[in-house]
């Protein structure tokens, strides 16, 4: 007799489950899928687990006045929560209700970047070695992001022109930055390392690299090729979190952020610096040097030349016009104001 349960329907994708697939249907990237999946996660737990579809803009509300207040999250946190719970309504839920559009994103704050001195960056790099320490070098030499040279590929590091390719970079765009002279054979040694990692896996039959895109099923061989290894392995195998398989990933990001805020520390520098301050001391140093900020905005990858002006206000602040407290303690006098300089102040 065939059992009833044979033609059950299947059970309905979890909440969770379905936010995933809406998330990687639009091919957004792995952290992105994790806030929004933290932040449903938060906000279920925050009204004592019941579900979204039972609630709207009045407990959304709620769950944001809770961070801004209770948490003190920054703006930049509360965008993303806010910008979740909406993706969440409309991309899965299928749902575009008048009050979605009346919920207040916050005010943003434009803030000047944290920019270290050349000393300050000369001292970090001298604190750091081995890979973490090429890896640091990369960014501040390239201006790259933290997971942009993480993730190079040996096939995207081109010698005979001098050049790095950047690969589906923020807002899934390629670019093209210099390779510094002084890292080429820094950067050789560990193509050469690599290059032993990538020959044991291929004798111990690790599954290949993961791909973008499906690349994969277009290319078959292609994760397990050498042009498409990581420049940048991790020296132990993981599971791939979207797919399950057992695999080479590349130096975890959390693991040279450790490194380098060791190095820090050793360097005496003060500042609150991350990996992203090796980039924003590359545009500032740049700039310091003539470079022009339409070149700059290119090496950068950024798409409004508006983003990149944000360094020009660094260069205000660190050498602009003396302070009159100089003129002053030097006993200098104080140039003459005419009655035209006069009308022209702001009041």
């Amino acid at each position: 007799m065939t059992s009833t349960s044979a033609h059950a329907p299947p059970a309905a994708p979890r909440l969770l489950d379905q936010l995933r697939s809406a998330v990687r249907y639009r091919h957004f990237a792995l952290s992105t899928e994790k806030a929004y999946v933290h932040w449903v996660r938060a906000f279920v737990r925050f009204h004592g687990l019941r579900h979204p579809r039972e609630m709207g803009a009045a407990e959304i509300e709620a769950f944001l006045t809770h961070l801004a207040e209770a948490r003190q999250v920054s703006p930049s946190t509360h965008k993303q929560a806010l910008s979740a719970l909406l993706f969440l309504y409309r991309e899965v839920f299928k749902l575009d209700l008048p009050w979605m559009a009346e919920i207040g994103r916050p005010r943003a704050v434009r803030r000047l970047p944290v920019v270290l001195t050349s000393d300050e960056v000369r001292r970090t790099l001298t604190a750091m070695d081995g890979t973490y320490g090429l890896i640091a070098a990369l960014l501040y030499g390239t201006g790259m992001r933290v997971l942009e040279a993480l993730r190079l590929r040996v096939k995207d590091v081109d010698f005979e022109h001098g050049a790095i390719v950047v690969r589906e970079a923020k807002g899934g765009k390629d670019r093209v930055v210099m390779l510094p002279a002084t890292l080429r054979e820094r950067l050789r040694a560990q193509l050469h390392q690599a290059h032993a990692v990538w020959a044991q896996d291929r004798a111990d039959g690790v599954p290949g690299v993961e791909l973008p895109h499906a690349l994969a099923a277009k290319y078959p061989r292609a994760p397990e090729s050498w042009a498409w290894f990581w420049v940048f392995p991790q020296a132990t195998l993981a599971l791939d979190p979207r797919s399950g398989v057992r695999r080479r990933r590349h130096v975890y990001d959390q693991s040279f952020r450790r490194a380098l805020a060791r190095a820090l520390r050793a360097a005496g520098v003060t500042k609150p610096a991350s990996p992203h301050t090796l980039r924003h001391s590359f545009a500032t140093h740049l700039l310091q040097r003539g470079a022009d900020i339409r070149t700059v905005q290119e090496l950068l990858g950024h798409a409004d030349v508006s983003t990149t002006m944000v360094y020009t206000h660094v260069l205000k602040v660190a050498g602009g016009v003396p302070s009159p407290l100089d003129w002053l303690m030097d006993s200098q006098p104080l140039p003459a104001v005419t009655v035209e300089q006069l009308n022209e102040i702001p009041l």
